[in-house]
């Protein structure tokens, strides 16, 4: 099938090496909101046009789009876009990425050299699955979640929707990272993360934007 991969950055470089070794689909070229890329080549492939170049494309029959845009609710909402143009929304697979032959995997996922999904794991649509990462058994991965390189993720543990997890983390088992919530790199999370939380450390801890008024307070009466 000839696709499309949506965005020529740095991870749509990745994704068309994924999908140039997987040896499933023919990358025929880029679509890309940057104007300065259009009409460029990268990495072989021609930059066509942004996202409103897709009815364009499809009339030359591209059936299949692969999204390569690292921000989750990007990613998501162009998914959304796609599926209502009746393109195929297609995944993006490395051959070296190991899956496990029970493991549930949705539209639109891109899962990068090295990765090591095992069994009865279930992966969301849009989700990133990057270059050497470990989900373990009967984890569950969310709608448009990025699981960063080198990320260790054990038993039992749930990512929900839009959550980021940075390169490197470690989460041990039976923990919950909450929707739209942000893991550090190299951070271990020890307990559930709650939604739209940006933990790091080791421990992981919750980051604090601003202290209070009386934290502030205190803060400065001991620097006294």
């Amino acid at each position: 099938m000839d696709i499309i991969i949506l965005g020529a950055g740095g991870h749509g470089r990745v994704v068309l090496d994924i999908v140039r070794q997987a040896r499933v689909d023919k990358p025929v070229g880029f679509l890309d909101n940057n104007p300065a890329l259009h009409g460029r080549r990268i990495d072989g492939l021609p930059v066509l046009g942004g996202i409103e170049s897709l009815p364009e494309v499809k009339s030359h029959g591209v059936r299949g789009v692969v999204i390569a845009i690292g921000d989750n609710g990007v990613r998501r909402s162009l998914g959304d876009t796609i599926e209502a143009s009746d393109l195929e929304l297609a995944s993006a697979v490395h051959p070296s990425a190991q899956l496990a032959s029970n493991a549930s995997i949705g539209k639109g996922v891109v899962i990068a050299a090295g990765a090591l999904v095992c069994a009865h794991c279930q992966i969301g649509d849009y989700a990133i699955l990057n270059t050497g990462c470990i989900v373990d058994h009967e984890s569950m991965i969310g709608t448009g979640v990025h699981i960063c390189p080198g990320v260790r993720l054990a038993g039992h543990v749930v990512v929900e929707s839009g959550a980021f997890v940075g390169i490197g983390a470690t989460v041990v088992q039976n923990v919950r990272i909450g929707f739209e919530a942000i893991v550090g790199a190299g951070a271990v999370v020890t307990r559930d993360v709650e939604p739209m939380t940006t933990v790091v450390g080791v421990p992981a801890r919750a980051v604090k934007d601003a202290p209070s008024a009386a934290e502030f307070a205190s803060l400065l009466a001991a620097s006294r």
